[in-house]
């Protein structure tokens, strides 16, 4: 039987160790680290959130265990005080480049989202936000109400293999509508939000960059009908017309369109003129994705308890968090082989420790049936 390291050391190839140790070196404050390093808290983190570990303690006693077994990683023995200083004083930041260089390699794998198809090979970026409960008395930084706390994760979605491509952090009580000021979107891309971000003075700003956006249009708005558009409409296009809002110069458009399973009429506005009508139905339906991405990453990974109780701290528990996501799609797009996400992370976490050629345990050989079996034969 051929030599195989553990499911883990094959798993964190994909972050070339002279790669991580540039970064490690370039974000470092403090002394120097004497048998601690960032390479071996981030593989603790990462194994933290690959086995369903939650606490420090447990953490250290997972590693501790099978030490035997992952000492060819270069990690040394940890206390948990080690650990927690680490997750409070290093700076989240080199977490952050390492995600944007995954994310790179995860991009050049994604598959191309085949329901949507723009000239140029324009982006599809799906954008929303999610809260995360904090105590109040242990994060005084995430200020939300008066007596709870809160963070928001502010997304923008690559449609192409739903990647989280634009993340930041920011408290509870901080306005989506800043944060989205704040991205830079290449020209031509696509971007698709709730109703949340409304602000004209952005949407402006969006058709002056030359990006298309879809969203609803708030009930309370004040629009100028111009003239309805020609040609005939799809099935559940109730209206397409061209429209102009209050204080910015421009031409948008509004399309009514009635959702046959839920008999609801949605009024949706973009000012992507040159896409049917029910294209622009179909692009707001697929910000669902989004919804479907936070569900899936609060379900399956820890992103709503925390191993320290500082800003970088928290924003260090998320790049990892992200940087296990990407891991994870990385590997299926990898493999090709059409299993889920979830799929993976449970073959992950069954054998993490085991050596096991990775590969295939992601595509098992199919048993070979003998011809002279007993049971087959014929005679």
């Amino acid at each position: 039987m051929a030599h195989c390291s553990t499911v883990l050391s094959q798993i964190v190839r994909i972050f070339p160790r002279h790669e991580f140790q540039s970064l490690a070196n370039k974000y470092h404050v403090g002394q120097k680290f004497r048998s601690f390093s960032r390479w071996t808290q981030f593989v603790a983190l990462l194994t933290a959130q690959l086995t369903g570990r939650d606490s420090l303690r447990d953490i250290v006693e997972n590693l501790s265990v099978q030490a035997g077994k992952i000492y060819h990683l270069g990690i040394k023995p940890f206390s948990r005080a080690t650990l927690s200083r680490a997750n409070e004083q290093q700076p989240h930041q080199m977490y952050e480049a390492l995600f944007q260089r995954l994310l790179v390699r995860c991009q050049d794998l994604a598959p191309r989202n085949r329901r949507f198809k723009f000239k140029d090979s324009a982006k599809l970026y799906l954008l929303d936000a999610t809260m995360i409960d904090l105590t109040l008395s242990l994060f005084p930084w995430a200020k939300y109400r008066k007596s709870k706390g809160a963070a928001k994760l502010h997304i923008a979605l690559d449609a192409d293999g739903y990647l989280p491509a634009f993340v930041d952090l920011s408290e509870g009580k901080e306005h989506e509508i800043n944060m989205a000021r704040q991205l830079e979107l290449p020209k031509d891309s696509y971007v698709v939000f709730d109703r949340g971000y409304t602000d004209y003075a952005w949407y402006q700003e969006l058709t002056d960059n030359g990006i298309r956006f879809v969203t609803r249009l708030k009930s309370n708005a004040v629009t100028t009908p111009g003239a309805k558009r020609r040609g005939r409409k799809s099935p559940g296009v109730l209206l397409d017309q061209e429209v102009a809002l209050n204080g910015i110069t421009g031409t948008y458009r509004k399309v009514r369109y009635l959702d046959e399973d839920s008999g609801v009429a949605y009024e949706f506005l973009t000012n992507a003129l040159d896409i049917p009508a029910a294209t622009v139905a179909d692009l707001y339906k697929e910000r669902w994705q989004i919804e479907l991405f936070f569900k899936w990453i609060k379900q399956n990974l820890h992103i709503k308890s925390f191993l320290g109780t500082s800003r970088n701290a928290v924003m260090t528990q998320i790049w990892v968090v992200l940087c296990t996501y990407l891991l994870l799609a990385f590997h299926k797009f990898q493999s090709k082989l059409g299993q889920s996400m979830q799929q993976i992370l449970r073959l992950m976490q069954l054998n993490l420790f085991e050596r096991r050629d990775f590969l295939e345990l992601l595509a098992p050989p199919k048993p070979k049936l003998s011809l002279y079996d007993s049971q087959l034969s014929l005679i």
